[in-house]
């Protein structure tokens, strides 16, 4: 089983990044995928999770209206569309799948972690 996160790097506020996890050795379609992140001595967080059964989503309120999250279920694919990027946003980002919808927010539950990317918004 593997979650490979990718896509973060350095921009400057208000430009754009898009992040990448490719999943494999688990039955996407079966599972909620989602993004976190764990900002310089903060805890990590939920930001936006999708179903990969019927595309309902979740965005944390932080996020809402800049972030978009999508899959592409024949690639095995999550993606997060990250526009008018704030230094807030510095982070480490993860992507995580849970089974059930429900416990999309619940760190505890997620099955499968990736190892993280690293997006810097500088100011």
């Amino acid at each position: 089983v593997q979650l490979q996160a990718s896509g973060g790097g350095l921009v400057q506020a208000g430009e754009s990044l898009r992040l990448s996890c490719a999943a494999s050795g688990f039955a996407f379609d079966d599972y909620s995928i989602g993004w976190f992140r764990q900002a310089p001595g903060k805890e990590r967080e939920a930001i936006s999770c999708i179903s990969s059964r019927d595309g309902s989503t979740y965005y944390a309120d932080s996020v809402k209206g800049r972030f978009a999250i999508s899959s592409d279920n024949a690639k095995n694919t999550l993606y997060l569309r990250m526009n008018s990027l704030e230094p807030e946003d510095t982070a480490v980002y993860y992507c995580a799948a849970v089974p059930e919808w429900r416990l999309v927010k619940v760190q505890s539950k997620h099955r499968y972690w990736g190892l993280g990317t690293l997006v810097t918004v500088s100011s």
